[in-house]
C-alpha cells in the first residue's frame, strides 16, 4: 500500500460514564474478546489514528497498545472521559508526544448531569491542568452540542484558549455506534445561535487552525438543520475505524455496522482489497445520513482544501472589519426556517432520528 492512511482504532466499548446521548456502556465488549496487539501489528501505515472506545483507559495494556501503533502511525490521538487521570498521565510519560481530548459536555453541573460521573467535571479539568504541567503540548477538550449544554459551548471555549488547548466540537449523531437512534436538537435556532458566536470568536484569533475549526462549526449549524453535508464523504477510501472485535468498518456513524473484512481473520491487503470492502464503499457512496464529525470531515477538508478554504478566506477579511463576521443566516434553510418557510416537523423527518421519521 503506496498512501497512509487515516484510522480510528476502538480499542473497547467498556466505558464508566452514563452519557445521555450514548447507551454503548449498555452493550460493553468483554475484556478477553477485545482487539489485541497481534491484530494491531496487523494495522497499514497511517498519518493519523484517533484511539477510542468506550473508554479507552479502561484497557490496562494501552500504554502496548500506544507503543505499537507508533510504530504504524505519525500522530496518535487518544479521545478519553478523563477520569482516570493517574493512567492517563503515566501513559503520557511512556508516550510524551501522544494527544489527549478530554470529553467535557459544558461546565460543571452541566457536564456532570449529561455524562452521568459523579464529579467528573472536576476530575476531567484536574487531567488536563496535570497534562500541561507536565509539559504535554497536543492537549485539548472535546465537546458533545445539545439543548441542555449549548449555552456552555462559548464559556467553555474561552476557558480552553485561556488555558492554551484545542477545543473540538461535536453534535448529537444517531447511528450503531451510539446505541441510539433517537438523539435530535429539538430548538435549532437557540443551537444554532451558540455555535455563530463560537465561529465568531474563532474568526477573531489568528491562528489559521481556529479558522478552519470555525469552518467546521458552520457544518455543525448546516449538519443541525438536516442538510446535506458541506463535503464529499470518502470514509473507506483513505480511512478506517476497527472495533474491538478486529472488524474493520469505514465509519462510526451508520445505522448498522458496515463490515469491510475482519482483521482477526485477515491480512489488511486482503481485507482492504476485498469484494466485501468495495461493496461497502458502494454503500458509502449511497450514505444519505450527512454525519458531519470530525473523523470523516478533517480528512475531507484536507482533500477538498479550496471549499474550506475560500470559506475561511471570506469570513477572515470581514473579521478584519465586522464584529460580527459570520451570520448562520447564510445557509438558506437557517432563514427558510426563520421565515416560516420550512417547519421544524419537516426538518425533524429530515433527520436520522427515527422516532422523527414515524409520520
Amino acid at each position: 500500500m503506496n498512501k497512509k492512511l487515516n484510522g480510528t482504532v476502538i480499542v473497547t466499548y467498556r466505558c464508566n460514564a452514563r452519557c445521555n446521548m450514548c447507551s454503548r456502556y449498555k452493550v460493553p465488549s468483554k475484556a478477553e474478546e477485545e482487539i489485541s496487539i497481534e491484530t494491531i501489528r496487523k494495522l497499514p501505515p497511517m498519518y493519523f489514528t484517533n484511539i477510542t472506545g468506550g473508554e479507552p483507559f479502561i484497557r490496562e495494556d494501552l500504554k502496548d497498545i500506544v507503543r505499537e501503533l507508533y510504530k504504524k502511525s505519525d500522530r496518535i490521538v487518544i479521545s478519553t472521559n478523563g477520569f482516570f487521570t493517574d493512567r492517563i498521565l503515566d501513559l503520557c510519560r511512556d508516550s510524551p508526544n501522544v494527544g489527549i481530548r478530554i470529553s467535557i459536555e459544558g461546565l460543571e453541573a452541566t457536564n456532570n448531569e449529561i455524562r452521568g460521573l459523579e464529579d467528573g467535571f472536576n476530575r476531567g479539568y484536574t487531567t488536563l491542568k496535570k497534562l500541561r504541567e507536565m509539559g504535554m503540548k497536543d492537549v485539548g477538550f472535546g465537546m458533545t452540542v445539545q439543548d441542555r449544554n449549548a449555552a456552555d459551548l462559548v464559556p467553555l471555549y474561552k476557558l480552553s484558549d485561556e488555558m492554551g488547548m484545542e477545543f473540538a466540537t461535536a453534535s448529537l449523531h444517531n447511528s450503531f455506534y451510539f446505541v441510539e437512534s433517537n438523539n435530535i436538537i429539538h430548538d435549532r435556532p437557540m443551537v444554532a445561535q451558540h455555535f455563530e458566536s463560537l465561529v465568531n470568536e474563532l474568526l477573531k484569533s489568528w491562528s489559521p487552525k481556529k479558522w478552519f475549526r470555525a469552518y467546521f462549526n458552520h457544518g455543525l449549524i448546516n449538519y443541525i438543520y438536516s442538510q446535506k453535508r458541506l463535503l464529499p464523504c470518502d470514509m473507506s477510501f483513505d480511512t478506517f475505524f476497527i472495533d474491538p472485535y478486529g472488524d474493520v468498518m469505514p465509519c462510526n456513524g451508520t445505522k448498522e455496522k458496515e463490515v469491510m473484512g475482519n482483521l482477526n481473520e485477515q491480512s489488511w491487503d486482503e481485507l482492504w482489497n476485498s469484494e466485501s470492502a468495495e461493496a461497502v464503499r458502494h454503500k458509502v457512496r449511497q450514505c444519505d445520513r450527512n454525519c458531519w464529525m470530525i473523523g470523516s470531515v478533517s480528512p475531507a477538508m484536507h482533500k477538498y482544501i479550496w471549499v474550506p478554504g475560500i470559506w475561511v478566506v471570506w469570513h477572515k477579511f470581514k473579521a478584519l472589519f465586522l464584529k460580527k463576521p459570520y451570520s448562520m443566516y447564510e445557509n438558506k434553510t437557517v432563514r427558510a426556517y426563520r421565515d416560516g418557510k420550512v417547519t421544524k416537523e419537516e426538518l425533524d423527518r429530515c433527520s436520522t432520528c427515527e422516532r422523527c421519521n414515524i409520520e
